[in-house]
C-alpha cells in the first residue's frame, strides 16, 4: 500500500505530497487535510482522487487556484472533472486541471454577481464538437446542482471548447484562434451573400465542419488530394463561389501563416455553392 509525505495541508480536503517516487501530487479526500502536519506520512486509503501534474508552472497555478476557493465550489468542479475523464476516450491533457479549474471557478463567481459573458459562437461550437458539447452540458448541469445557481448556456460553449483543447493535446489558445477564425470566415460569406444563412441547416454545419478540418489540416501541414480538371470546371460554372472560396483560403493564409492547398477550393466552391443556391430560390 502506498504512503504519501504530507507537504502541506490547503485545506480540510486537499494536501499537497510527496509519492515515492518524490513526484509532487495533489491529493483529494474528504477531511484529509484536517490538522495534518509537515512530514507526516498519508495512507492512500484516505485519498479519494490524485492529480500528478508534471509542468511545474500548471502544479504552482493550480495550487494558487484551490486556495481560492471555498469547499463547495472545489468539490463542484472536482466532480466536473472526475465526469469529463469518465466520459472522454482520448488522454486529456493535463492542463485542462489549471485552464478549465479556472474557467468553472471565475464563471461561477461572475454568476453569482449576476455577470454574464456573451458566446458569440455557440451556435457554431455545439455543430463541429458535438461531444464535448454534450459533456459540457453535463458539466454545466452538474456545478449548478451543487452550487446552487444557473450558469447560461454560453458556458456551455465555452466549457466544450476547454474539454477539446484537452483532448486534440491543443493550447485553449490555439482553439479560439481557430473559433474566431471560422467566425471571420462565416461572416465574410454572409456578406458576399448579402444574406444571413440558417445556423441549423445541415448545409451551413457541413460548411462550418469542412472549414474546421481545412484550418486543422493547414495548421498540420496536411493537403487534400488535388483535381485541376474539376478546378477547372467550378471556376467556370460556379465564378461567384469559386472566387468567394479563395478569398476565404488568403483570410485562413494570412490568419495561419501557412499555405492552404488549392484542393481546398474545389471542397469550398460546392459547399458554397448548395448554400448560394438554395438562398437564391427563398428569394
Amino acid at each position: 500500500m502506498d504512503l504519501f509525505t504530507v507537504k502541506k495541508s490547503l485545506n480540510n480536503n486537499v494536501i499537497i505530497a510527496e509519492d515515492h517516487d518524490h513526484k509532487e501530487v495533489v491529493l483529494i479526500g474528504k477531511g484529509i487535510g484536517f490538522n495534518r502536519k509537515k512530514g507526516e506520512q498519508l495512507d492512500e486509503r484516505f485519498v479519494e482522487k490524485i492529480f500528478i501534474l508534471k509542468d511545474k508552472d500548471k502544479q504552482e497555478q493550480y495550487k494558487s487556484l484551490l486556495l481560492q476557493m471555498d469547499n463547495e465550489i472545489f468539490d463542484a468542479i472536482i466532480d466536473a472533472m472526475e465526469y469529463i475523464k469518465k466520459h472522454t476516450t482520448a488522454r486529456l491533457n493535463e492542463h485542462i486541471h489549471v485552464a478549465l479549474t479556472d474557467h468553472l471557478m471565475f464563471s461561477i463567481y461572475r454568476t453569482m454577481k449576476g455577470v454574464s459573458i456573451h458566446n458569440p459562437f455557440l451556435v457554431e461550437t455545439k455543430n463541429l464538437y458535438p461531444q464535448e458539447f454534450n459533456i459540457a452540458s453535463k458539466v454545466v448541469k452538474i456545478v449548478n446542482e451543487a452550487v446552487n445557481i444557473h450558469l447560461p448556456e454560453d458556458e456551455i460553449g465555452f466549457i466544450a471548447l476547454h474539454i477539446h483543447s484537452a483532448i486534440k493535446n491543443k493550447k485553449i489558445g490555439e482553439v479560439n484562434k481557430h473559433s474566431n477564425l471560422i467566425k471571420q470566415l462565416v461572416d465574410v460569406i454572409e456578406d458576399a451573400f448579402n444574406a444571413k444563412i440558417d445556423k441549423k441547416s445541415i448545409d451551413y454545419i457541413r460548411l462550418i465542419r469542412h472549414l474546421r478540418f481545412a484550418i486543422e489540416r493547414t495548421h498540420e501541414g496536411d493537403e487534400l488530394g488535388e483535381s485541376t480538371n474539376i478546378n477547372l470546371t467550378l471556376q467556370n460554372e460556379y465564378p461567384f463561389c469559386y472566387n468567394l472560396s479563395w478569398k476565404l483560403i488568403k483570410i485562413m493564409q494570412n490568419t495561419l501563416k501557412k499555405p492552404v492547398g488549392n484542393a481546398e477550393a474545389v471542397y469550398l466552391t460546392m459547399h458554397l455553392q448548395r448554400i448560394y443556391s438554395k438562398l437564391g430560390s427563398q428569394n
